[in-house]
């Protein structure tokens, strides 16, 4: 009985080894190429042992299916075709395993982890990805299809040397095959005996961020960011429950505004502020560059390729020490848009109930009488951008078709100059109106693949040491930089000289970094980004506080003259005694910096606080710091509370 019972489970047993050899083996080549990353052997042995429970789990949801079904197809008539299915269903898996695992040194270099829920947001849009890849990773591409049509008709080839399985089947051996596969299937799915199935926290055991996500595989790690992908994640579920009341209490105190600023029942954060600036109401444009860290600013300590952006900060209101709330443009928009706290869901740009009467300080601005407008050189349906523009106070859309004859076109668009050209047309319009006017352009040359026109800007001479510590694609980046910061510092003398500037504040801030890595649980220094703001009425000014993305907006308005009545969290800065916090989502972590003190937040994990050293560039660890970890927990349960509950509403009277 025990040789028919392993005829009809051969071929699972089979596949699945042949699956497990193959992600262990692709997890050492990982850990083999950051084995910098591991401390001690045994957070290798770790990493494999954890990674092993994850991809049974894999394997038992793979298999589950077919399992229910195989033992009793097999002793039928229709043996053969279901064991062709069978063929047919395995191959598939496999190339999509092989698919993923291919595909994921490329995303590691890009952002730090496996593939995960960004790998399957940048799936919306077929034709700007297609572009990417084509012009900027065209080796990977071919790489990746060459190597997956060879292993195609390998893997053909040999899944009919063991697929077939024995005709000597009667009942008995199909419910004993039957309850052998589901048991095993079950546990391997479940991956524990507890109350709760695996999950990504269980198997987590580093504080290097890189190294828990090679505990996973790439196809468990898309799936089960596929699997949360339309269940915005609970923040409570994740990091910990505190009550209402208390979280309303301590993200109120961090605004710096007095108890008696909040009296409304129904918006909890709803406070009336006064502007600092009592004149006439004045104008505003907001520039978020694309992917631009302070380590690319000489100013801020970085590398010298941002002459135009040393102008700016010399002549403005510049932030030394401003802080990105996350790793995408839409993380950006949300932050300088909106105000709102970052959360480990998607941007609220992207989320459902955020498409209609969410506040934007577009949607207070045209309530206050002004016009207001999102240009952008690419296509504005990106990343969702414009049906939540539209349904949140923007008025007017202007992209990569009303662009006029644009001299240089890219994969996400028209290059930068094109856009400020337009800009400045646009502004122009706007101010010959003679009504005030709130305009947000948005860049994008600054993006991979680095496309730029040819012969603008000369390249940075290198020395040897530094040409070995940078990769090719990353000398490209500079170049788009330098492009980018070029293209900047054309417009802004050309505005000075136009009618809108007198009266116009002007921002220019980073929508984030060029990249987020690192061996920290939060790479605080890839958050660090560049902001000014021009025509402050403060004069040049460099602001050695801790600042973060939300803080920008309600200061503009204290800025512009319009009183800025709203639910958001960030503090005016235009008051000395404000700031001196900044808060950041890394994937599913979540840092909260005080001065220099952080509490770092995981899912299902305590608080962890450090002291941060900026210039060493280290979180130190330090004693648990109790109050500290509530008001993080409090500023990281906000946001999802505040969505589900529509505190952030813009239809406040």
């Amino acid at each position: 009985m025990f040789a028919s019972v392993y005829s009809v489970l051969r071929p699972f047993i089979i596949f699945s080894a042949a699956l497990i050899i193959f992600l262990a083996a692709t997890r050492f080549g990982l850990a083999m190429w950051q084995v910098q990353r591991f401390d001690t052997a045994s957070s290798l042995i770790q990493l494999f042992v954890n990674g092993l429970r994850i991809d049974l789990s894999l394997l038992g949801y793979l298999c589950a299916l077919p399992a229910l079904v195989h033992p009793w197809f097999v002793a039928t008539k229709f043996r053969l075709i279901w064991l062709n299915c069978l063929k047919i269903l395995f191959f598939i898996i496999a190339i999509a395993v092989l698919f993923f695992e291919l595909a994921t040194p490329a995303f590691i270099i890009e952002y730090g982890f496996r593939p995960n829920r960004l790998f399957i947001e940048y799936l919306a849009y077929p034709d700007e990805v297609t572009k990417m890849l084509v012009n900027g990773h065209l080796l990977t591409l071919i790489v990746v299809f060459t190597a997956l049509i060879v292993a195609s008709k390998f893997i053909w080839k040999y899944l009919g040397k063991f697929l077939p399985a024995g005709t000597n089947t009667n009942l008995k051996i199909s419910i004993v095959s039957f309850f052998m596969l589901f048991i095993v299937l079950f546990l391997c799915a479940r991956g524990t005996v507890g109350h709760r199935p695996i999950n990504p926290a269980l198997v987590y055991f580093s504080t290097d961020p890189l190294i828990n996500s090679l505990t996973l595989n790439s196809t468990y790690s898309v799936a089960y960011a596929l699997n949360q992908f339309g269940d915005e994640k609970n923040a409570s579920k994740l990091y910990g429950k505190m009550s209402d009341e208390r979280i309303i209490e301590l993200v109120r105190q961090e605004t710096k505004q007095i108890r008696s600023s909040f009296n409304d029942s129904e918006y909890p954060t709803l406070a009336k502020r006064s502007p600092s600036y009592q004149g006439k109401p004045k104008n505003l444009v907001i520039i978020l560059e694309e992917s631009l860290g302070a380590q690319y600013v000489s100013s801020l300590g970085g590398i010298p390729i941002t002459p135009e952006i040393d102008k700016l900060n010399a002549q403005g209101w510049a932030f030394n020490r401003l802080y990105a709330t996350g790793t995408r443009s839409v993380r950006g928009i949300e932050a300088v848009i909106t105000g709102f706290t970052p959360t480990p869901s998607r941007a609220v740009v992207k989320l459902d109930k955020s498409q209609k009467d969410f506040f934007t300080i577009a949607s207070l601005l045209k309530r206050n009488g002004y016009e207001t407008q999102f240009i952008y050189g690419g296509e504005s349906h990106f990343d969702n951008m414009k049906s939540f523009f539209l349904g949140n106070g923007f008025t007017d859309i202007v992209d990569f078709d009303d662009i006029e004859t644009p001299q240089f076109v890219a994969s996400w668009g028209a290059s930068d100059e094109d856009l400020f050209n337009q800009a400045d047309i646009e502004l122009t319009k706007l101010h010959k109106a003679n009504k005030p006017f709130f305009s947000f352009v948005f860049t994008s040359s600054n993006h991979d693949p680095f496309e730029i026109p040819e012969g603008v800007i000369k390249p940075i001479e290198y020395t040897e040491e530094q040409l070995q510590r940078y990769d090719p694609k990353e000398l490209l980046r500079h170049k788009a930089i330098q492009y980018a910061d070029y293209a900047l510092g054309k417009f802004i003398a050309k505005a000075k000289t136009q009618p809108y500037w007198e009266d116009t504040v002007f921002l220019v801030v980073a929508d984030h970094d060029a990249r987020a890595t690192g061996s920290d649980l939060v790479p605080i220094n890839n958050f660090h980004i560049p902001g000014v703001i021009l025509n402050s009425g403060k004069g040049p000014k460099s602001d050695e506080r801790i600042v973060s993305q939300i803080d920008l907006a309600p200061t503009l308005l204290s800025l512009m003259g319009v009183e800025n009545h709203s639910p958001m969290l960030g503090q005016d800065l235009t008051d000395p005694n404000s700031s001196g916090r900044a808060m950041m989502q890394y994937a599913e972590n979540f840092a909260y910096m005080i001065d220099d003190e952080v509490t770092i937040l995981q899912p299902s994990k305590p608080a962890l606080n450090f002291e941060y050293n900026i210039n060493e560039n280290q979180l130190n660890p330090k004693a648990e710091n109790v109050y500290l970890s509530d008001v993080a927990l409090a500023h990281v349960i906000w946001g999802s509370l505040a969505y589900k509950n529509g505190w952030y509403s813009s239809l406040y009277d």
